[in-house]
């Protein structure tokens, strides 16, 4: 790949430019979708109930905003419905708990989990000096042993067991689900299918899926990152033996050729793997450090991922490439706040630099967009979406 940028044009980061605008345009945002229950939804109109990762990275953008109160709220919040286990649910149906009970066969819960992205937000919280009670720390420690024991079993990674699990609904990574036909009302209906074949324990908490069980390069690299967010606090040391072990396991998957690491099953069979952004997200976690090199320089790249607005969600040489759908191109706020993360802790200045500029230039084309496209910032999904306030956070921590 060339290498090559992007130009953002102007943007809060740049020099004479106003940032508090986009930290306060966020905190609106946010204060709008705030519920007098303690949580944040995404879009009052298209997702008015409590998903898990949003929730989560709403709880980041609280603190960020000037509110530790409410993100510790929010984050309390997530795991209302917490299972003995640990296993915790992806969606909570607050005020309509019976709105989709017969198609999860319960009320109140979805069936399935979502990246847990609850053990950066308790670490985030702890680096800022919040004071947490030890019962939120030990929820979301109990998460994580979740999927790092029961869920894991004795399999090499973590098996998500629905697409929707892997938060990244259409990736082309499940196309060998939805089948040759596939059109978004024939793979709505099958992944109903696929919720009817979850197999679940003794409390519901599921386990295993015959007809869909991958372990997935993304969801792998997110259960290590947040897992070693709370060791790194000094929370759940219990954790840092089985993580190294994931890492081991999930690095054992790169494909060079691809520059990727590998689902398994592989997401085509006997095809090349499809190229898309969230199955760089080891970069959070690969202790190689030409991985992270080789990783980054596709991220920018204009010719790979790369985008004025933003990182695209798939390879622009994948034929699934299209900067319009809906998981198939576009690019997404929190995908480009974790790579920006990532780039931080890496010690990758001029990616974290690159990467924080195209999220607010994103995020501002777009008008806080749920996604966006990723060279012209032309608002996608709902707007505006909760989690797009992550622009918030890299111009307070950029600024300093």
């Amino acid at each position: 790949m060339s290498g090559d940028t992007v130009p953002v044009g102007t943007d809060p980061l740049e020099p004479g430019r106003e940032a508090a605008t986009v930290v306060d345009r966020a905190r609106a945002l946010l204060d709008a979708h705030w519920q007098p229950r303690g949580f944040t939804v995404p879009n009052t109109a298209v997702y008015p109930h409590q998903w898990l990762w949003d929730s989560c990275f709403h709880s980041v953008t609280w603190l960020h905003v000037g509110d530790p109160d409410r993100a510790v709220a929010e984050l309390t919040n997530v795991f209302a419905r917490q299972h003995d286990d640990g296993f915790v649910p992806h969606m909570t149906y607050w005020d309509q708990p019976e709105l989709h009970a017969s198609f999860w066969r319960r009320s109140g819960e979805s069936a399935i989990t979502q990246p847990p992205m609850y053990g950066h937000a308790v670490a985030e919280l702890v680096r800022a000096g919040v004071a947490i009670d030890a019962e939120l720390v030990q929820r979301a420690a109990a998460g994580l042993e979740f999927l790092l024991g029961p869920r894991r079993a004795d399999r090499p990674l973590v098996p998500i067991v629905h697409p929707w699990e892997s938060g990244c609904d259409d990736s082309p990574r499940w196309d060998r689900w939805a089948g040759p036909a596939r059109t978004p009302g024939s793979w709505r209906a099958r992944k109903g299918e696929l919720v009817d074949s979850i197999r679940a324990s003794a409390t519901g908490s599921a386990l295993a899926n015959p007809d869909f069980e991958v372990e997935s390069a993304a969801f792998n690299a997110l259960v290590a990152f947040n897992a070693r967010e709370l060791v790194d606090v000094g929370l759940a040391p219990g954790l840092a033996e089985p993580v190294d072990a994931l890492v081991e396991a999930l690095d054992a998957r790169w494909d060079p050729s691809r520059t990727s690491w590998r689902d398994e099953p592989a997401d085509g069979a006997s095809d090349p793997l499809v190229r898309t952004l969230e199955a760089l997200l080891g970069v959070l976690v690969t202790p190689d450090g030409d991985r992270v090199a080789a990783v980054f320089e596709e991220v920018l790249d204009v010719g790979a991922y790369g985008g004025a607005c933003g990182p695209a969600q798939v390879h622009r040489d994948e034929p699934a490439y299209d900067p319009h759908a809906y998981w198939r191109g576009p690019a997404w706020p929190q995908l480009t706040y974790l790579f920006w993360v990532a780039a931080r802790r890496r010690g990758s200045a001029a990616a974290a630099d690159a990467l924080a500029r195209r999220l607010v230039a994103g995020v501002e084309r777009s008008g806080f967009a749920e996604y966006w496209h990723p060279d012209t910032g032309a608002g996608l999904g709902a707007v505006p979406q909760s989690w797009a306030a992550l622009a918030a956070v890299v111009v307070v921590v950029e600024d300093g």
